[in-house]
């Protein structure tokens, strides 16, 4: 590796179709559909799906919790609440601290991040647990 370049760790195909396929797998047995977004470890959205029957405008908020939890490295509604409004202002309104955004940590690397949203925040958070769970059971090449 040349000093003009960088290790990258970041989510391939193969582990957004694993994320997704987990996302799909417990929004089906919760009976809940979703718009799913995955970014990678900068925040680039890598994939967005809408499941049938899912409200409008979550469709932004799935993105945006996305973008939002791989920016913090955590999942989402543990901003320090004192802080939130600033970091929204200073994030052009694009981060978020809604429950439904999980950073996805790979050998205590961010990977990347995901954002479900049109469901209640539990299930947001049922959700993003099996997102994790995916890629942890897989062992990582890094």
């Amino acid at each position: 590796m040349s000093e003009s370049t960088l290790a990258k760790h970041s989510l391939s195909n193969r582990g957004v179709l694993r994320v997704f396929q987990a996302d799909m797998n417990v929004a089906e047995s919760l009976s809940v559909a979703q718009n799913i977004a995955i970014t990678d470890d900068g925040g680039n959205l890598l994939t967005f799906v809408r499941m049938e029957g899912t409200k409008l405008l979550s469709k932004e908020t799935a993105i945006s919790k996305a973008m939002s939890t791989t920016s913090i490295r955590k999942s989402m509604a543990q901003l320090n609440p004192t802080l939130e409004l600033e970091l929204i202002i200073a994030a052009g309104g694009r981060l978020i601290n809604i429950e439904g955004g999980q950073a996805l940590i790979v050998a205590n690397y961010c990977v990347g991040g995901t954002g479900v949203d049109s469901s209640t925040g539990q299930q947001g958070i049922v959700i993003a647990n099996a997102e994790a769970a995916a890629l942890i059971s897989e062992e990582p090449e890094l």
